[in-house]
C-alpha cells in the first residue's frame, strides 16, 4: 500500500539516474582526486590532455575546446612537436637549397654557437615566450653584439615560423618586438684624399683594387672575381657577374653576387681608368678568364690574408685609423649621393633591390645645403624680380 502509493522511486537504496554519456571525449576521477581527460583525435590515436584538473568542469571545458580545434581543423598533433630545435633546425637550412653559400655558413654559425647551446636538445613544443626572452638577454649580457644577437633571433624566428606552418606548434613564441632589428654603428667615410694617402703607401699590385673598390663601390668578393673580360676599359665600365667568397670547409668559390640586383654594369670615373690599364698589363693573369686582382703567387686574393699582411701595414704608413676595407664601398657610395646620384641610380650602382640601403646615404650635407638653400635663393629672387610690387613687399 504504502509502495503503491508513493511510487517505485522512493524505494530504500533506489539508484541516481546516471548523467548521459559525452558525445566526444571522456573524463575520469583519479586517486588523487584530481580529473583525467581522454580523447581520440582525428588521427585515431587516445590521447589524455596534458595535464589533469582541479575539477570534472575544467576536464569538460578543455575536451570542449580541443573538440572545436578539431572541427576547426586547428588540432595539432602533441606528438609532433616533440622533435627538438637542433635537429628542426639542421633540417629547415638543409630544406633551402636556393641559400647562398655564404648564407648557410652564417645560418650554420648561429644556430651551433648561439641557439643550439640553449635550446638544441628541447622539443619545440617545450620552447615558451619566456624562454626566449632569457636567451636573448643572456647573449646580450654574456658581450655577444647586438647586430649578432639581432641576426640569431631572426634566425630562431623564421625556424618557429615554418614549425607553425607545419603544424608542429601552434604559437611562435618569438614574440619581442624589435629583437630582430639590426643597428649597425655607422662606418666611417674616407675622404678621397685619405683614398689617396693609402694608394701612395700600399704595395703597387694592389692599387687599383682600392681605387676601384671606391669609386665603383664594388665588394671584396666582387672585386678579387673579377675576369679582364669583365672590365671594358675603353667603354669605361665593369660589369658584376660572380664574386670570390671562402667557405668554411670549401675554401674560394665562385657564386653569383649577394644580392639579387648584383649582377650589374657600373660606369668607372675616368680618373682611375690609367691605373687600371697600367694594373691589367702589369698584374692581371692572361686570358679573357683571368683574374684582374691576384696575389704575388698569381693566384686569388684571400680577404684574411690580405687584411693580416697588406691592409694593416697600409693603414700604418698612410697614418689612419684601423677601417675595414668595405669602409672603401661606403665612401664611394657616400661620393655617389652627393654627386646627386638618385635613389635608383644609387641601387643599381650599390647592388640593391629595396631603398632602404640607398637611403642611408641620401642624408644631408652642409655644402649640399648651402647648395639647396643658394639655389632657393636664386628662385626667390627670380620671382621677385618680375613682379614689383612683390617686391616691395619682400623689401620693406
Amino acid at each position: 500500500m504504502f509502495s503503491s502509493i508513493c511510487g517505485p522511486s522512493s524505494r530504500l537504496g533506489a539508484q541516481e539516474p546516471k548523467p548521459p554519456k559525452r558525445r566526444f571525449g571522456r573524463v575520469r576521477k583519479l586517486p588523487s582526486g584530481r580529473y583525467q581527460a581522454r580523447y581520440q583525435g582525428p588521427d585515431g590515436v587516445d590521447r589524455p590532455a596534458p595535464e589533469t584538473f582541479a575539477t570534472k568542469t575544467d576536464a569538460e571545458v578543455w575536451l570542449t575546446r580541443t573538440e572545436a580545434q578539431i572541427l576547426d581543423d586547428e588540432w595539432i598533433d602533441p606528438d609532433a612537436g616533440k622533435i627538438t630545435l637542433g635537429k628542426y633546425a639542421t633540417d629547415w637550412i638543409d630544406e633551402r637549397p636556393k641559400l647562398r653559400p655564404r648564407t648557410v655558413e652564417l645560418y650554420g654559425y648561429l644556430l651551433r654557437k648561439h641557439i643550439a647551446p640553449t635550446f638544441g636538445d628541447i622539443p619545440l613544443n617545450e620552447i615558451k615566450e619566456p624562454h626566449v626572452r632569457r636567451w636573448r638577454k643572456k647573449l646580450l649580457d654574456e658581450g655577444v653584439s647586438e647586430v649578432t644577437v639581432a641576426k640569431a633571433y631572426r634566425l630562431f624566428k623564421a625556424i618557429l615560423s615554418t614549425a607553425v606552418d607545419d603544424q608542429l606548434i601552434k604559437r611562435n613564441p618569438c614574440r619581442i618586438k624589435g629583437a630582430g632589428q639590426e643597428k649597425s654603428p655607422e662606418r666611417p667615410v674616407v675622404t678621397v684624399a685619405q683614398v689617396y694617402r693609402l694608394v701612395d703607401v700600399i704595395e703597387h699590385r694592389y692599387r687599383a683594387l682600392v681605387l676601384l673598390g671606391t669609386f665603383a663601390s664594388l665588394r671584396w668578393g666582387e672585386l678579387t672575381g673579377l675576369r679582364r673580360k669583365d672590365l671594358d676599359l675603353d667603354a669605361g665600365t665593369v660589369k658584376v657577374e660572380r664574386q670570390l667568397i671562402q667557405i668554411t670547409g670549401k675554401g674560394l668559390v665562385f657564386t653569383d653576387p649577394k644580392s639579387a640586383a648584383g649582377k650589374r654594369t657600373v660606369a668607372i670615373p675616368a680618373l682611375i681608368l690609367d691605373e687600371l690599364k697600367a694594373h691589367v698589363k702589369d698584374f692581371a693573369q692572361n686570358g679573357d678568364d683571368g683574374l684582374i686582382f691576384v696575389g704575388p703567387d698569381d693566384g686569388p686574393l684571400r680577404n684574411t690574408n690580405f687584411n693580416r699582411r697588406v691592409w694593416a701595414k697600409a693603414l700604418q704608413d698612410a697614418d689612419l685609423p684601423k677601417i675595414h676595407f668595405h669602409d672603401l664601398r661606403h665612401t664611394g657610395n657616400t661620393l655617389a649621393a652627393s654627386a646627386g646620384a638618385s635613389i635608383r641610380e644609387l641601387m643599381a650602382r650599390m647592388s640593391h633591390s629595396s631603398t632602404r640601403a640607398a637611403l642611408i646615404y641620401q642624408h644631408s650635407t652642409d655644402e649640399r645645403q648651402r647648395e639647396v638653400a643658394r639655389k632657393l635663393d636664386a628662385l626667390a629672387r627670380g620671382a621677385l624680380d618680375k613682379d614689383p610690387l612683390g617686391t616691395q613687399r619682400a623689401r620693406p
